[in-house]
């Protein structure tokens, strides 16, 4: 086994090095002497055709690029705390950031997807894992804000996430480690056997998106990589796969990549429900938050879980089967008709294709090559639709043009490569630079792909840009798909380390976009939408000030009677009711960050002076040629001061 890893090693350097030469090598007749230029550019004022959601990774944030042209619009904080957006350092959204392992300001985001209706994107919802502390999140393409975060107990390494259903019944969360369940003091030598992974089943409320943690799969030590949901025919499935099917504990480069197969779990979750619903699961006491923000009174609450039903395939028949598949399998892609679902092994030479209707059948005629923790184990040959032989080095994940192609990305060799569907033919590669890891074509993971472009995420960059010390930025390359041969147009730079992606017509999402928050719905607790409202008031050391902000000024602008150990709450409201005019505040030693406010809407951050002096204040996005006098002042005088609370409504 030491071998082969030392092969693929080399193979993956000289791959590198031979494609960087010929990069390096290339003339003036490349792609930018072709019409790509033209492709990618979107002229001043017009609007690029799609919104592609690429995940931020280790930057547990979630960006917004637009496609074809590749700029940036938006990074949307999720997970990680934001100081330009005040994400997780404000009042009402540190809740969102809360686990059971306390405050967490950070995590590891990787998988994002789209909501769906009859297996199409809808444009309502993006769905991102967080990897470390497990989580699922749920942005709302109306506002582009995170508005819910359910932790996800009893697993470790949320990887295998998030992924809906065709109609957004579920997402999905799978835990990449598998630990004790429930978690108990243990020899890690013990592992096999009794280490557990679990396969989380998050409902989604079609009215108003809510999530709730419906039910859990308990499943044998694997770890659980990625997945993807059945469609049409097999809608009601859900496919997972696994690695560690060895369940070693040490050394897992080695250890971890010694069976010649491991499985893609094919999940009932139709049969599951019906488990539930006759009572055959077990509750389990667990440990959870869920924090959802509402738009209405623009806070942030957070509540604390205490069970969750779990499902024994064991003792549900019918529930889960495995699907062998060579040789530690990565991506786990199923095509838009819901017929093939593509196993792509990092350590195999081919990429294998199962059937459904083959998976079926075999299932029904009980066509079963054992079972492992009493999971049936299906013979590999009875639900092969077929192989791709040796397309590539490496291969890692597949996306559908709905054209009858499939793509896939293949690490060692750098390449994206486009096979048929149902014949198995390579009839396209294209390098890309360098190390691929995920692709993306827009409404890939759906019934109906928009077969136009494909996005190829990238590990390593080296020559591509300018360099930035020892660590150059990660990549992302978008590829033109709508001919016979797929054309490189444009390399773009993005924000973490991107994993996946998910991609959707602009025109879906622009007509849901929310422009301002009317100030007449306004139900903050402490929102002040009007300047009689304007007041400072004490409570003890607890003073409140309830401020509001337009073009180009404060209410109350001058504050005085603030004394050193105070702790001091700004409620600032923004009464602007037109859109794109936020307004931004700072506060000299606050050591929260500065307050970005929407339009109609209400944020509090807190301050705690520590010196006597006149501090200012002022406002931090520019909004109108008088951005600059937009300030006041706090004075503050010594705990023993007898100064009482005075304050100046911006009057002469």
């Amino acid at each position: 086994m030491k071998k082969i890893t030392h092969v693929l090693f080399a193979l993956g350097i000289t791959a590198l090095l031979l494609t960087s030469c010929n990069r390096q090598g290339k003339s003036s007749n490349g792609a930018l002497a072709s019409s790509a230029a033209e492709k990618v550019y979107v002229a001043p004022g017009e609007h690029d055709e799609f919104y592609a959601f690429i995940s931020g990774g280790f930057s547990g944030q979630l960006s917004v690029y637009g496609l074809p042209s590749g700029r940036l619009f938006k990074v949307i904080p999720v997970f990680s705390q934001d100081a330009e957006k005040a994400w997780g350092y404000n009042e009402e959204t540190k809740p969102m950031l809360n686990t059971s392992h306390g405050f967490i300001p950070w995590d590891d985001s990787h998988h994002p997807d789209i909501s769906q209706t009859n297996g199409e994107v809808d444009g309502r919802y993006v769905f991102i894992n967080g990897n470390n502390t497990p989580r699922i999140a749920k942005i709302d393409l109306s506002v582009f804000e995170t508005t819910e975060i359910i932790e996800i107990p009893n697993s470790a390494g949320n990887h295998s996430s998030a992924f809906v259903t065709e109609n957004t019944e579920y997402v999905v969360a799978a835990t990449r480690f598998s630990v004790p369940v429930p978690q108990r003091d243990i020899s890690i030598k013990d592992y096999k056997g009794n280490f557990k992974g679990t396969l989380s089943f998050i409902s989604v409320d079609p009215e108003d998106g809510g999530m709730d943690l419906s039910f859990q799969v308990l499943m044998p030590g694997f770890d659980y990589d990625l997945s993807h949901p059945g469609r049409g025919a097999s809608h009601g499935w859900f496919f997972f796969t696994t690695y560690n099917t060895e369940e070693a504990s040490t050394l897992m480069e080695v250890n971890a990549s010694q069976n010649d197969k491991d499985f893609i779990a094919a999940i009932n979750w139709k049969k599951a429900e019906e488990y539930i619903k006759e009572g055959k699961f077990k509750t389990m006491p667990a440990n959870y938050a869920h924090n959802v923000y509402d738009e209405e009174t623009h806070t942030a609450t957070s509540t604390m879980k205490k069970e969750v039903r779990v499902l024994d395939p064991a003792e549900c028949p019918g529930l889960v089967y495995f699907l062998p598949t060579p040789k530690s399998p990565h991506g786990c892609d199923v095509d838009p008709s819901g017929e093939y679902i593509v196993g792509n092994g990092k350590l195999s030479a081919d990429l294998t294709v199962h059937s459904f209707t083959k998976m079926i059948d075999a299932i029904e005629n009980e066509k079963f090559d054992g079972d492992a923790y009493g999971i049936p184990i299906l013979n590999f040959e009875d639900v092969l639709a077929g192989t791709v032989s040796q397309p590539g080095l490496g291969p890692l994940h597949t996306e559908f043009d709905g054209k009858g192609n499939a793509y896939t990305t293949f690490f060692i060799s750098s390449e994206v490569v486009k096979w048929k569907l149902g014949t198995w033919e390579v009839v396209d590669r294209q390098p890309c630079y360098y190390s691929v890891g995920h692709l993306m074509i827009p409404g890939g993971n759906s019934r109906k792909p928009y077969g136009k472009y494909v996005v190829a995420m990238n590990k390593i960059t080296k020559d591509r840009y300018l360099p930035t010390g020892p660590e150059v930025t990660q990549s992302a390359q978008l590829y033109d798909i709508s001919g016979e041969k797929m054309e490189l147009l444009l390399d773009f730079p993005t924000v973490g380390e991107p994993h996946y992606a998910a991609g959707i017509a602009a025109d879906v999402v622009k007509a849901r976009s929310k422009k301002i928050f009317n100030l007449t719905e306004n139900k903050h607790k402490h929102a002040t939408t009007s300047v009689s409202d304007v007041r400072v008031e004490r409570n003890g050391k607890e003073v409140h000030i309830y401020m509001t902000m337009i073009r180009s000024h404060f209410n109350p602008d001058n504050i005085e009677g603030i004394k050193v150990g105070d702790k001091v709450y700004f409620h600032v409201t923004n009464l602007e009711q037109d859109y794109d005019v936020p307004h931004g505040v700072s506060m000299i030693g606050a050591n929260t960050s500065e307050l970005l406010i929407m339009p109609g809407q209400t944020e509090t951050f807190v301050w705690e002076p520590k010196q006597v002096g006149v501090w200012p204040f002022y406002c931090t996005d520019f909004c109108s040629a008088l951005h600059q006098e937009m300030q006041g002042y706090v004075r503050v005088s010594p705990a023993n001061s007898n100064i009482d609370l005075s304050w100046s409504l911006g009057e002469d």
